[in-house]
């Protein structure tokens, strides 16, 4: 199924005024995406770290993935980000600043050639 991210805060906001009854405050849900990504680094740091899983200990970067999305759609239905919008912005905005900066990085160019 491919989604909008349009269609994403709209699908996020009817599940919430549907299911969730309202939004948690947004300092409540800054500290839920805070603990979100803290569950995706720790993934990370045991798949490519050298750190091991514990037992029943959670594996799917891809669930966590969606939990910080949906928290950080929550927060700009919130604060009337228009996310399509903001990712248009910086888009550009990367590739006016960017544009040469890591083609003519000596470490990355390093990099790519291993």
């Amino acid at each position: 199924m491919t989604m909008e991210i349009k269609e994403l805060q709209q699908r996020v906001d009817e599940w919430i005024r549907t299911y969730g009854v309202c939004y948690f405050g947004e300092l409540t849900n800054m500290a839920i995406l805070t603990e979100e990504v803290g569950e995706l680094a720790r993934i990370v740091a045991r798949r490519y770290g050298e750190q091991s899983f514990k037992a029943g200990e959670k594996d799917d970067p891809a669930d966590e993935m969606a939990d910080v999305m949906w928290v950080l759609v929550c927060l700009a239905n919130q604060m009337g980000v228009d996310l399509e919008k903001a990712l248009e912005r910086n888009f550009e905005k990367k590739t006016s600043r960017d544009k040469d900066r890591h083609r003519l990085n000596p470490k990355l160019q390093a990099k790519d050639d291993n």
